[in-house]
């Protein structure tokens, strides 16, 4: 078997989870299976750099180096605790100790400057990465197992200069993913690749946007056609609902790409949204596995969509905002839409649910809460003076999935039954053209019961 395994931030946070990844990857190199592993920054370690680098602009340099202390010394603990060989861990330490000294110089740059460019940006939230690598790297060195270290770009995953969410050139990627990797692999070496980093043409290093490692290991999985993609969590799989909001919630067996894809951009935190892009024309199988309990099959999401139930899982849009530009204006003004989307594109910010009345009067978008400050104020600038525009915050999307719901009369009176019954207030529903998704925005405070109820409705005990 051919598998690209990727290890979350849960995995690596320490030594005795990184000798578990070795005692997983073993097995299968036992089997005789062909593994390349792609890795996470520890758990928190991220957040912790984008802190760094708000702490640089704001010059706080005292702050800044006990902060890299102790990230410096969470690492070497992990090392000192999953390393046995003595050589190995003191090159890795030495590693570490080089990388902290060189985020530290790079910080201190940011704060001379005042100014943190998305450029500059990625290259430090790569430190992470390449840090639990190294020691994941050392720690199968350690126990006998061939491997070799290797950032996402020197394994081959060129993208374009988008940094903070680069886009793979996955012509490219493929090209040089084969080229880097099959012979490491023919010779029987494991490919240990930080997840999260790519690199431009010209060598420029970038990111693949926040949980992008997922997408490392798909575009990996891809372009060397392996026959699964398998995602270690702490949990047991997808799940039905979050089982922090919903107690009862369980695995979900089997769901389709198209599910998948459509819980995981309505917040279910288990997929990168971007990360079964690669997979899918191709119809390689990606598999959530449970990193604590590894003999459980976990998840599989795949081409083809299961018969089981109307409805797969339920997932919430925390924090978002509903932004409404009414007035004459609109009345078959094409110009006036495209300007409203245009406010968007130019904060970066995405249309979550749109919906427009069917006098055309009135537009109402659901973006992130923290872009609508940004979208108000450039609407407000390229719109007519007599467009009015409002806005109400303290709202969430909650999304019920299900390819079962297609050509399936009902489904919608059954969601606002469910919440009605709660004495929950929609605030504004939609339904994809491809029947797979309602979605529906309540108040904050209703969130939590509106999940629970749509969760007894559709999938219960």
């Amino acid at each position: 078997m051919k598998v690209v395994m990727k290890f979350g931030g849960v995995c690596t946070s320490s030594g005795a989870n990184i000798l578990r990844i070795v005692d997983i990857v073993r097995e299968h190199v036992k089997r005789g299976d062909k593994v390349v592993l792609v890795t996470s920054a520890m758990a928190g370690v991220t957040d912790g750099l984008l802190s760094l680098i708000d702490n640089a602009l704001a010059g706080e340099l005292d702050g800044i180096e006990k902060s890299i202390a102790m990230m410096r010394d969470r690492h070497v603990q992990a090392c000192s605790e999953a390393i046995e060989d003595d050589e190995l861990r003191h090159e890795t330490i030495r590693d570490i100790e080089g990388l902290t000294q060189e985020l530290h110089f790079t910080l201190r740059i940011i704060s001379y400057l005042k100014e943190a460019s998305p450029r500059t940006r990625d290259r430090v939230l790569a430190f992470g990465e390449k840090m639990a690598t190294r020691i994941v790297w050392r720690a199968l060195m350690s126990e006998g197992i061939n491997a070799e270290y290797l950032t996402g770009g020197q394994a081959g995953i060129i993208t374009d200069d988008n940094f903070g969410r680069a886009n793979p050139i996955m012509s490219l990627c493929e090209e040089r993913l084969k080229k880097n990797l099959v012979p490491l692999l023919e010779r029987g070496i494991v490919p240990v690749v930080t997840g999260f980093i790519g690199q431009t043409v010209e060598g420029v290093e970038t990111t693949l946007g926040r949980g992008g490692s997922d997408y490392s290991a798909t575009i990996i999985g891809a372009a060397l056609e392996f026959d699964e993609v398998w995602v270690w969590k702490d949990v047991e799989g997808i799940m039905t609902a979050d089982p922090k909001i919903v107690p009862n919630a369980k695995p979900v067996p089997k769901i389709s790409y198209e599910e998948a894809t459509e819980l995981a951009y309505f917040g279910a935190k288990v997929l990168h949204p971007l990360a079964l892009k690669p997979l899918i024309e191709k119809h390689i199988p990606l598999r959530v596995k449970n990193f604590f309990n590894p003999e459980n099959p976990g998840t599989i999401v795949h081409h083809e969509a299961s018969n089981d139930g109307i409805v797969k899982a339920i997932s919430m849009i925390p924090r978002v905002a509903i932004i409404t530009v009414s007035g004459a204006e609109l009345y078959e003004a094409p110009l006036v839409i495209t300007k409203v989307f245009k406010a968007l594109y130019d904060v970066g910010a995405n249309a979550i649910m749109v919906s427009q009345s069917s006098s055309q009067t009135n537009i109402s978008i659901v973006v992130p809460e923290e872009k609508a400050p940004e979208i108000l104020k450039g609407l407000k600038e390229v719109l007519p003076k007599n467009c009015d525009v409002a806005w109400e915050g303290d709202v969430c999307v909650i999304a019920v999935v299900g390819s079962g719901m297609r050509g399936r009369p009902g489904v919608a009176a059954k969601v606002f039954s469910a919440v009605a019954e709660k004495g929950v207030n929609v605030r504004m529903i939609a339904q994809g053209a491809s029947e797979l998704n309602i979605s529906l925005v309540v108040k904050r405070e209703d969130a939590i019961k509106a999940v629970r109820a749509l969760h007894d409705a559709f999938v219960g005990d």
